[in-house]
């Protein structure tokens, strides 16, 4: 689940508990880039290039679902899902703020439009 931004920099992590609610930032989606033949994310800032698990993660990030559902259903695809490591990737990602956590402290999982 390693993301490689181009363009790294050091960034703190955000503690990712089992009942977040991750989804993509506003200003962050998904891509697919043809020359290099990977899934990417895409912020105004930087381009990630993902690997297959890093990406199957942010696929399942839909402000719905809770990072323990997420494992739960990567854990129904794959032999070996680490809890640890997603809700790590998913820190990280937070603190870049290419994804953001609904359901803390009173905050619902989607902003009101659907």
């Amino acid at each position: 689940m390693d993301a490689t931004p181009t363009g790294t920099h050091r960034t703190s992590t955000v503690a990712v508990t089992g009942s977040d609610r991750p989804r993509l930032a506003r200003h962050a989606r998904l891509g697919f880039d043809r020359t290099r033949q990977r899934r990417i994310l895409l912020h105004p800032e930087a381009v990630v290039v993902l690997n297959d698990s890093g990406a199957a993660v942010l696929d399942l990030c839909d402000g719905r679902r809770t990072v323990a559902e997420i494992v739960s259903e990567l854990s129904g695809r794959y032999q070996r899902v680490p809890d640890a490591e997603v809700r790590l990737f998913l820190s990280r990602l937070v603190a870049r703020r290419y994804v953001e956590l609904g359901g803390r402290r009173g905050e619902g999982a989607g902003d009101g439009d659907g």
